[in-house]
């Protein structure tokens, strides 16, 4: 048997090895809001940063975030302004705040180190500047003249990026409880004011519209309810979800006799394949889609239990997009509104779920049908004569010559017998 080491104090590292697991805290079941890890940052960094603003603890204090703090803090000024007395509502809201915020605090992984003070000022200023800038977004009449979101354009488009960011998220039942503390009008509820926000984020249909709002009252936060307004919606049959398989690319389909069609369903999940002919839904590629992307895949790899709905979706189209010949395909057919240029469409297919892992394929069943209607006899040999040119139009006219040429020179051959 091997001699320990002179040096070593057995009895010294096992206390020190103790101490320290005994501290290393437990992942809460509240647990929703993560740091980006590593390995999906690192595919596009700047997709899981914040561009102006900071929400929540994370970024918080970050000299570059700095400049948009006053926005942050005349809004919450504009928001209780609302109430006979201000500065009662506003002591009502941080003592309201502070009951929760242990809860609040348990939502994030790594856990906060702010002291409660600060933490409880973070949520209420952020919170308030949230439900503020959902109330001016859809009652025009809250705005101020200098209103500094809605009188710079590129101010919202700062907004849907980091709002939309993973790290940026603060819990939703913290905005649920100061909005029902504060005065606003038309009493329209907070999600369908969340969803208006983000209406045009992944069609250029409106987001909110035939939605169940009674199913997205239990979202984590805005993240977890933009994308549970796609999973409650859809009309997607359930089928075998585990195990994977591969099918060919758009072009290739399309060689195979496979017809592309745009359909009007407000859910970009709603994708069905039926006699010959793959119906998707319209997906509007702008510069914020990316970054909702990742984030929302990067919340689907993050939350314990959670589906890998998004992540399939993104596996889907990378296997249909492979070149620009593939993105031109969902261009003609209207199923793609680009606002990008074409390589940065494919480009952006192509590396999406990179480093992820799907135990649950949503899409399974759907890859099974293509499959089975790709490997029939007619479509792969309608794909091999389309891919040597005998079922293009020139292609045919060459193949009637050469059938008229080798008809005459058998009848030639006859005659000269």
């Amino acid at each position: 048997m091997s001699q320990l080491h002179v040096g070593i104090d057995v009895g010294s590292l096992t206390s020190s090895l103790l101490g320290k697991m005994s501290q290393s805290p437990s992942m809460s079941s509240r647990c929703c809001i993560f740091k980006t890890p590593q390995i999906l940052k690192r595919h596009n960094e700047k997709a899981y940063i914040p561009d102006a603003f900071s929400i929540g603890p994370f970024h918080h204090a970050k000299e570059s975030l700095k400049d948009t703090e006053e926005v942050k803090l005349k809004y919450l000024q504009a928001l209780i302004s609302r109430s006979p007395d201000p500065t009662q509502k506003l002591g009502e809201m941080i003592k309201d705040i502070a009951e929760v915020e242990g809860e609040a605090r348990g939502c994030y992984v790594p856990p906060i180190s702010h002291p409660n003070n600060e933490f409880v000022e973070i949520l209420v200023l952020d919170g308030c500047f949230i439900i503020e800038l959902f109330l001016r977004h859809t009652n025009r009449e809250l705005r101020d003249t200098d209103d500094p979101v809605f009188t710079m354009s590129f101010m919202l488009q700062l907004l849907y990026h980091d709002l939309c960011l993973l790290e940026n998220q603060m819990p939703w039942f913290v905005l649920e409880r100061l909005f029902h503390m504060t005065t606003h009008p038309k009493n329209i509820p907070l999600v369908q004011l969340a969803l208006s926000f983000f209406d045009n984020i992944f069609q250029s249909a409106p987001l909110s519209s035939n939605k169940r709002l009674e199913h997205l009252n239990g979202s984590k936060h805005i993240l977890d309810l933009l994308r549970n307004s796609l999973i409650f919606s859809t009309t997607r049959i359930e089928g075998e979800t585990l195990g994977w398989q591969p099918f060919p690319s758009a072009r290739i389909l399309e060689e195979a006799g496979i017809k592309f069609m745009r359909v009007a369903s407000s859910n970009i999940l709603d994708i069905k394949f039926h006699n010959g002919v793959l119906e998707i839904p319209p997906l509007l590629i702008q510069e914020t889609t990316e970054t909702v992307f990742r984030n929302l895949i990067c919340f689907e790899q993050c939350q314990p239990n959670c589906r890998p709905v998004i992540t399939s979706y993104a596996i889907l189209f990378d296997n249909l997009i492979s070149t620009a010949k593939d993105v031109n395909i969902f261009l003609e057919n209207g199923i793609i509104d680009n606002w990008l240029n074409l390589e940065d469409a494919t480009r952006f297919f192509n590396k999406l779920y990179l480093d992820t892992y799907v135990k649950e394929y949503y899409f399974l069943e759907f890859n099974k049908q293509i499959n089975r209607y790709y490997n029939g006899n007619w479509p792969r040999l309608r794909a091999y004569l389309v891919r040597n040119y005998i079922l293009t139009p020139m292609g045919i006219i060459s193949q009637v010559a050469a059938f008229i040429l080798n008809g005459c020179t058998v009848i030639q051959t006859i005659f000269k017998k």
